[in-house]
């Protein structure tokens, strides 16, 4: 097997466009959350291109909910964290006319990652470059305005074919196919919370087994009111920080209430450890192991013990042990059961000692892209030699207290990273990442 490195990154954030701003901010411990207007009637079904977001409107930072429904009740939660106006717009209409906001994303994050690698177009032609992107379903948008035209013709003689190709589960990994000339495999994990982190993994296992010399992997989202109402259907969503969108999500805390729900794109580049050093190519990290596996029992309800195996499988297929880990980055999406699950089953593999923190406080959910998004910085975090903490963890439940918490950064000495992810369903998804210079 081949060694596999990361050679560019690139990432689309509730903080805007650029692995820059996404580091920027989490380095002074910004919050990426706002309030947003609740639903109501009236939504035009006409299936929007990306820079019309009938569904949400985009404004410097702060998101309003447009036009749409959840069926019956009011929806309680009233935070999120909203991609800014970047420009989406601008990209030639023939791209953007089977984009939806997720697609745009994951295109424009490509770019990044392919920028940063060093990497001409022509490498990306030839059938020696692939793609791996997951994201949670089609674009919520688009699927919408489907069934709302639908619903009201009764056929489908109003839907557009561009809505169907906004709507398919595998949109924004054709897209970015498509927009980059990409002809190798196209592999697009839908695992809900955990497609990012798996199609890092599933790049990584292409790589290291030569099917293909290059791979852009990662995960892409986009808000709708439906992906939080359905976790407000489960008492899953933090609604009790509306007016101080600021202090949410709060993994870890004693006063957390639930998931938010952001949205945001990361890609990263891949290839062989052997290809980057022909190439002269500056690598910012290595991957040294990857498991995913299927918790079993319960389809919403997590479990230490499989977590715990998930994460004991990563270090097999990496070689390394428990003790050689410098630092993991938790799910933690500020959940009850996911945390204390998450945290028992980090006691239970690694004990006490090892600094442990969730990016989602900062973040929130971008569920797909979030293995993809919290992978990149973790990546900056082994480079810059410091942990950051988890945001708004201000009392740590004691239920959650057998493990290292730290409130403030953390200066490490190297060492690896072990990136968790894990949806419902009982998809577990597990990274170990080193820094290439140790």
């Amino acid at each position: 097997m081949k060694r596999v490195v990361i050679t560019g990154m690139g990432a689309v954030s509730p903080f805007g466009r650029g692995t820059d701003v996404l580091f920027a901010s989490l380095r002074k411990g910004l919050s990426g959350i706002s309030r947003i207007a609740p639903p109501h009637d009236g939504r035009d079904a006409s299936g929007p291109c990306p820079e019309e977001r009938t569904g949400v409107t985009v404004k410097a930072g702060r998101g309003e909910i447009g036009p749409g429904k959840m069926s019956g009740q009011r929806q309680r939660p009233l935070v999120a964290g909203l991609v800014p106006d970047i420009g989406i717009g601008a990209l030639p209409r023939t791209l953007r006319r089977s984009m939806s906001p997720m697609s745009a994303y994951a295109y424009l994050a490509a770019l990044e990652a392919v920028e940063q690698a060093g990497i001409t177009p022509d490498k990306l032609k030839g059938g020696r470059t692939g793609i791996a992107l997951g994201s949670t379903l089609g674009s919520p948008e688009a699927l919408e305005s489907f069934f709302r035209l639908y619903l009201a013709a009764g056929d489908t003689s109003g839907v557009k074919s561009m809505l169907f190709f906004r709507s398919m589960s595998h949109t924004a990994a054709v897209n970015t196919a498509q927009a980059l000339d990409v002809t190798g495999r196209v592999i697009a994990p839908c695992a809900a919370c955990s497609s990012g982190c798996q199609a890092i993994g599933l790049a990584y296992e292409t790589i290291a087994f030569g099917r293909q010399d290059y791979m852009l992997c990662g995960g892409t989202d986009e808000f709708h009111p439906l992906v939080t109402g359905t976790f407000d259907l489960m008492n899953a969503a933090s609604s009790a920080y509306n007016e101080h969108p600021e202090q949410t999500p709060r993994p870890f805390d004693a006063g957390r209430d639930g998931v938010v729900c952001s949205e945001g794109a990361a890609l990263l580049f891949l290839e062989s450890a052997e290809s980057a050093v022909h190439r002269q190519a500056a690598i910012l990290a290595e991957i040294l192991g990857f498991a995913t596996m299927h918790a079993g029992g319960s389809i919403a309800e997590p479990s230490p013990g499989p977590i715990a195996a998930c994460m004991r499988a990563a270090l097999e297929d990496a070689g390394v042990a428990a003790g050689d880990v410098a630092y993991i980055n938790a799910h933690a999406t500020g959940t009850e059961l996911g945390d204390i699950a998450e945290s028992r089953a980090i006691a239970d593999v690694f004990g006490p000692n090892i600094p442990v923190s969730s990016l989602k406080g900062h973040l929130g959910h971008t569920l797909a892209a979030s293995g993809a998004l919290e992978s990149a910085a973790c990546i900056a975090m082994l480079r810059e030699k410091t942990v950051l903490p988890t945001r708004n963890l201000e009392e740590v439940d004691e239920r959650c207290a057998g493990i290292l918490l730290p409130q403030n950064p953390v200066a490490v000495q190297g060492g690896l990273v072990v990136k968790n992810s894990f949806a419902l369903g009982g998809i577990n998804c597990s990274l170990v990442l080193r820094s290439w210079n140790d």
